[in-house]
């Protein structure tokens, strides 16, 4: 009953005279903007309109008072590539600035193509010398600064090798192997290194996107064929280490239900209920989500399926009620804004939105505050990203996701995440 009197008051608003609307505009506009998370006035009505009616229509079930496995943690994340800094002295620099800006955690890939790279059991890097190098080297100096600085490591298991699929990478280079225990193996090689380090490991990424489960005209996503990956991976893990945390394999946000490309995808809504149906409750610890503002702010209340906005989680954590997995916890695998300038040239201009530096600073912070005031069900929420290594990529819109330049110059973004997360 109060949902609804609240959704007429604002309704009620909305309609008022416009004589009154300009006597109240700056108020109005800062509400409209903690309702809608939009920012300029069309936009803001139109989605004051439709947090208005969400009470229409059945909302999530997200049980905020029930006792939640993982939650109890530092929610401050952030994703890395770290891999990519060829010189040590540059890995340690980045984890340093991290440590700084209050993150206590770092979502970094543990590439399989990368580590075993020529067959099976083959941990000797030829790519670029004919003797080999050890693969695993710039990974253990990863976890060595992580430790040194007191960060926690989330090891992304991704990226298999051409060598673990009959067709090597005709379906695209992140398409499954032909034999899970081989992904198996390379889930217990990381936790038998590691042992006692390296404890969250996350089990692929975005498996209801392609290409991230190949790409190719016939190789769509498959929810099923994801969840014996997943259990399969989790039963290795928990046999070698009984306090291994898993973590199931971020689910991107789309409305699209077409499961093969060029446009391929499947609803995460869907596929984690199918993921359910196959059997997939038994196989993880944690739930992993993407959850980017794209066209609106973290402030954005409206519930509604057919908007990818902020609060799109409360829908996931609402399959996981409905499923019996209350007591688990969401992590946040990649939330930000994209800083794109205002230039079309830009490969995916204006795709993820666009927000100004300072916005986006103020956007990521608002994000952990809502996440730590209402969401008591998410436990670590990991900005992406924090830098490349290099300016290869500055032609493209997911540079400007960054928020520490390649030469280590601090963006508002940092400054403003750091000056709430350290105070």
């Amino acid at each position: 009953m109060r949902r609804f009197r609240v959704s007429l008051i604002i309704l009620a608003l909305v309609l008022a005279t416009p004589a009154l609307a300009w006597i109240l505009r700056a108020p109005l506009r800062r509400l409209a903007f903690e309702v809608s998370g939009e920012e300029q006035p069309l936009a803001q009505t139109r989605g004051l309109i439709q947090y208005a009616t969400n009470w229409t229509r059945p909302l999530p079930d997200t049980r905020p008072n029930t006792p939640i496995d993982y939650s109890n943690v530092s929610p401050f994340g952030v994703n890395t590539f770290l891999e990519q800094e060829v010189e040590p002295a540059k890995r340690e620099h980045q984890m340093q600035m991290i440590a700084d800006a209050g993150f206590k955690w770092i979502r970094q890939e543990f590439a399989w193509a990368d580590i075993e790279i020529a067959a099976k059991g083959d941990f000797s890097d030829r790519r670029n010398d004919p003797r080999g190098v050890d693969a695993w080297a710039k990974y253990d100096n990863i976890v060595e600064l992580a430790q040194k600085y007191n960060v926690q490591v989330v090891a992304r298991l991704t990226s298999p090798p051409a060598w673990s699929r009959r067709d090597g990478n005709a379906r695209g280079a992140f398409a499954p192997p032909d034999n899970l225990a081989d992904y198996a193996g390379f889930v217990e090689a990381v936790l038998r290194r590691y042992e006692g380090r390296v404890r969250y490991l996350q089990i692929w990424n975005e498996p209801n996107l392609t290409p991230e489960w190949g790409d190719c005209p016939s190789c769509g996503v498959d929810p099923e064929g994801y969840t014996k990956l997943l259990c399969t991976a989790y039963e290795r893990a928990k046999s070698v280490d009984p306090e291994a945390v898993i973590i199931s394999g971020a689910l991107g946000q789309t409305l699209t239900l077409n499961r093969f490309p060029p446009t391929g995808g499947m609803n995460e809504f869907i596929f984690l209920q199918r993921m359910y149906d196959a059997g997939a409750g038994r196989c993880f610890d944690i739930l992993s989500v993407n959850d980017y503002g794209l066209g609106s702010g973290p402030t954005d209340q409206r519930l509604r399926f057919n908007i990818t906005n902020f609060a799109r989680p409360m829908y996931l954590r609402d399959v996981m009620v409905k499923n019996g997995d209350e007591h688990k916890s969401i992590w946040i695998a990649e939330v930000g804004w994209n800083a794109v300038p205002n230039d079309p040239k830009i490969i995916q201009w204006g795709e993820f939105g666009q927000v100004t530096p300072v916005q986006q600073g103020e956007y990521l912070v608002r994000a952990y505050q809502r996440i730590r005031q209402e969401w008591l069900w998410v436990g670590v929420a990991f900005t992406w990203f924090f830098k490349p290594a290099d300016e290869h990529e500055r032609n493209q819109a997911k540079y400007y996701f960054r928020i520490v330049d390649p030469d280590f110059t601090p963006l508002p973004a940092y400054e403003a995440i750091k000056a709430y997360a350290t105070k």
